[in-house]
């Protein structure tokens, strides 16, 4: 009986966590002040990539066609937060996406007004 033939893991061509790739993507330490982007923080793009931006911004750009929050984009691109943080900085400097910060509520609904509600469908 002859054994099976083994398979070899594939190993990725460049390591996602590399930090000279990281280094590369975001241009290195230029010291811009960075957009101020949270992880909620909805990202939309304005128009589609161009041939002359990076590969990473074009895949933001394709990605971002419908709104995604900054965490998502993170998590799609297996790139830290900081990166695409960097990344989304020169595409808003630029205007190819547009964020929008989560809506937040200020204060919750009156507690008599729930109730007073409550009490309404109950006796219907």
């Amino acid at each position: 009986m002859t054994t099976p033939p083994r398979r070899e893991r594939r190993r990725p061509e460049a390591d996602v966590g590399d930090p000279e790739r990281l280094y590369v993507i975001t241009g290195g330490p230029d010291g811009a002040e960075r957009a101020p982007l949270d992880l909620v923080t909805m990202i939309v793009s304005r128009d589609e990539p161009s041939p002359t931006v990076q590969p990473e911004q074009a895949a933001i750009l394709r990605l971002c066609r419908a709104p995604l929050s900054v965490a998502e984009i993170s998590a799609y691109l297996s790139l830290p937060f900081s990166v695409v943080t960097a990344l989304l900085t020169e595409l808003l400097a630029t205007e190819l996406v547009e964020s929008r910060a989560p809506i937040v509520r200020a204060a919750l609904p009156d507690r008599s007004l729930l109730e007073a509600v409550m009490h309404g469908l109950q006796k219907l």
